[in-house]
């Protein structure tokens, strides 16, 4: 299993907006911290606007901030958000027949219950799990 590079860019922005919390972050900011182009970044960015865990503020004073608290911000949600178009494995939900294995396999079975007990796992974890107290997360996110 591989986390898309889409889905990790999604989590540094929200974990920079957090560490950041007491003013308006500029994209420019988030994609220097993360290594990121600018044009990914912007897609990544537009995504979590639209589902409301940014809020985007145009202008030239503008930027973009928390769209709510980061305690409110499960990891497991955000991660059904940004990998919801990429199936696991091939054979997981599978309904056309195309498997020969299909209605046969015991590892569709296991592969599932794998992937429910990692997203409950994610589930668990909010954003302020991942910043408060993180010292070192500080110190390579704050911007002064």
């Amino acid at each position: 299993m591989r986390l898309t590079m889409r889905t990790s860019l999604a989590m540094k922005t929200l974990m920079f907006c957090a560490v950041n919390s007491d003013r308006i972050v500029r994209r420019q900011e988030v994609a220097q911290a993360c290594a990121a182009s600018e044009n990914h970044l912007a897609q990544v960015i537009h995504l979590l606007a639209q589902k409301k865990y940014l809020r985007t503020i145009r202008g030239r004073a503008g930027g973009l901030m928390l769209g709510r608290p980061a305690h409110q911000i499960t990891v497991g949600q955000v991660f059904r958000d940004f990998e919801q178009v990429l199936p696991f494995s091939e054979c997981i939900g599978q309904t056309d027949g195309a498997c020969p294995l299909n209605g046969s396999c015991r590892l569709t079975c296991v592969l599932a219950e794998a992937l429910d007990a990692f997203y409950a796992r994610l589930d668990r974890a909010v954003l302020t799990d991942l910043v408060d107290g993180n010292h070192a997360l500080h110190r390579v996110l704050r911007v002064a």
